[in-house]
């Protein structure tokens, strides 16, 4: 339910919904010639599945401290995109000493209100209803810019994939996520924050939000990207994210 490859730095990346850990296929087969990358799915994606009904970020991070502590592994750089983003902030909040460095992807802070609280709860109970497809029929082209077609088919499969059980389970403890802006305010560790140019998800503007409340953070903008900047423009992503791993020391 993971894949773990290559040697030296480990770097956790944690991967969105409704993905699974093949969205970091690319990043994987890059930056394992350097270090050792470790991507697994998160409960209720993939190949792990669960039979919940609600998987708080909490238990998504308790799983990945788990992992680091059945691999060995005591620090990793810590990188995550949109739910997978709130995930690493949960981690950094209750593992901190696990986190030698982060990555936030076209991902932010908030704690969820009371409208998306519902909006979840109701999209969680209509693929439950209706499985996957409807809904990553709708959304396929906010999650991957039309003019990046060549990563549609990738997006699409993970999307439909994914069993809609999990896929609930996650929206329902999403729903229900803690304000991480208090906790990004204490971060004192290299931190990069990264978003496509055209990401209606989480647009530039909560970027550069989140990299003005992370003390030294940096911020890059993926030009010709939306909400998934790795698959949509792999090569301006991962120098961008190899220009922050050059300042982890």
């Amino acid at each position: 339910m993971y894949d773990d490859k290559g040697a030296g730095q480990p770097i956790l990346l944690i991967h969105g919904h409704p993905f699974d850990r093949t969205m970091w296929r690319p990043q994987l087969d890059h930056f394992s010639q350097t270090h050792r990358v470790i991507t697994p799915d998160l409960r209720g994606y993939g190949e792990h599945k669960t039979t919940a009904t609600k998987t708080p970020l909490s238990t998504h991070a308790k799983d990945l401290n788990d992992l680091l502590h059945e691999l060995e592994i005591d620090t990793a750089i810590v990188g995550g995109l949109s739910m997978g983003g709130q995930i690493a902030m949960e981690f950094y909040r209750t593992y901190p000493h696990r986190v030698k460095a982060l990555m936030l992807a076209d991902t932010f802070p908030d704690g969820e209100t009371e409208e998306g609280h519902r909006a979840r709860n109701a999209m969680a109970d209509r693929l439950l209803r209706e499985g996957m497809a409807s809904y990553a029929e709708e959304v396929i082209w906010k999650m991957v810019a039309p003019y990046n077609k060549h990563a549609a088919d990738h997006v699409m499969a993970m999307m439909k994939n994914t069993d809609p059980t999990g896929a609930a389970a996650g929206l329902r403890g999403r729903a229900e996520r803690p304000d991480y802006v208090e906790t990004l305010k204490t971060i004192s560790i290299p931190t990069l924050v990264v978003v496509g140019r055209d990401d209606e998800y989480t647009p530039v503007g909560v970027a550069e939000r989140m990299r003005d409340l992370i003390p030294g953070a940096t911020l890059e903008v993926i030009e010709g990207a939306a909400h998934l900047p790795n698959l949509e423009r792999q090569t301006e992503f991962d120098r961008a994210f190899q220009r922050f791993l050059n300042t982890v020391g």
